[in-house]
């Protein structure tokens, strides 16, 4: 099969087209006919050697996203069967003409999407559920604030939280993407480059702050955080882009009885990614087959211009999701 292959550590120019063995499913896992793989962050990490990929992962084929038809199944399967239309969270491999998946993290292509569109959901909304409601427990009513507002992330936690009832507001880096945070849904979008998002938190929570933060961001941003958020508020961590090693303010913590969590998806068991496709399948899934909440993909490239597509993801220019495209 083709795949697009990570060939050294370094810039988008080492990821290349070659020829690899279409992967073997084992008794609980699907192999699947990629038609789309969404592009996201951690394959930009994988590609600069910063990210290794679990065990029993691919080591050079980038991907954790994808649709397509099931082309084998394996013996254990139940649910699925050659032909079905599917997307999936895979822990790597997606960049490639074969992908196999483990069953439960596997999902129907929702009626009203095309292989782009359902390949860019796996990610983003597997870590959005798993992280804002889950971890986060943002209830119907309760305000949430999310850094970088037009990333994939972004746009998904945007509409999820709105579609479930919540007030969201979100910062971005220009006047444009704020605007286009706001028509997605978004109550207010601040320019981080432009304002202080802790006073404008301030001001827009008449001083009472956000039940939940969801920080991709870390470093400088942790003191605002906790200025920003509520009593009994929670601060979810999924990515540090701004530094690991933060500034900590404990008697805020404690006078406020914060909750400072986090997580990393990618490596948690088959079992745990299962039971956050089950809940998304009866909670989330009707709301997209319904319109309530769209896919938004900024660009698609051909998957031999996934070196273009890194270039793009590196430069921050996009609002939404980018995807690979595989014809056969």
């Amino acid at each position: 099969m083709k795949a697009i292959v990570i060939t050294q550590p370094g810039g988008p120019e080492v990821l290349q087209l070659a020829y690899r063995p279409k992967p073997q499913c084992e008794a609980h896992e699907v192999l699947i006919k990629v038609m789309a793989a969404g592009i996201n962050r951690p394959d930009v990490f994988q590609r600069k050697g910063n990210y290794p990929p679990p065990a029993g992962a691919s080591i050079d084929i980038p991907g954790l996203e994808i649709a397509g038809t099931v082309a084998e199944v394996g013996s254990a399967i139940t649910r699925w069967k050659t032909g079905d239309k599917i997307c999936a969270l895979v822990a790597g491999g997606g960049y490639a003409e074969y992908c196999k998946a483990p069953e439960g993290q596997c999902l129907p292509v929702p009626r009203n999407l095309n292989y782009p569109e359902a390949a860019s959901l796996p990610e983003t909304f597997f870590t959005v559920w798993s992280n804002v409601f889950d971890r986060g427990a943002l209830q119907p009513g309760e305000s949430l604030l999310v850094h970088g507002g037009s990333s994939g992330i972004g746009v998904t936690a945007i509409q999820m939280a709105k579609a479930l009832g919540s007030i969201v507001y979100v910062t971005a880096g220009s006047d444009e993407k704020c605007s286009f945070c706001e028509q997605l849904g978004a109550d207010k979008a601040i320019n981080y480059k432009t304002a202080d998002f802790k006073d404008e938190i301030k001001a827009l929570t008449k001083g009472k702050g956000v039940n939940v933060i969801l920080d991709m961001i870390g470093g400088d941003y942790m003191p605002g955080n906790i200025d920003s958020l509520a009593i009994e508020g929670r601060l979810v961590m999924i990515n540090a882009m701004n530094g690991r090693e933060v500034q900590l303010d404990l008697g805020k913590v404690m006078a406020k009885r914060l909750i400072i969590t986090g997580s990393m998806l990618r490596s948690r068991e088959v079992a745990f990614k299962a039971a956050i496709a089950k809940n998304l399948e009866q909670k989330i899934w009707p709301l997209i087959e319904s319109g309530a909440i769209k896919p938004v993909i900024y660009q698609i490239f051909n998957a031999e211009d996934a070196a273009a597509a890194h270039q793009l993801m590196e430069s921050s220019e996009h609002t939404g999701k980018i995807v690979l495209s595989f014809k056969h």
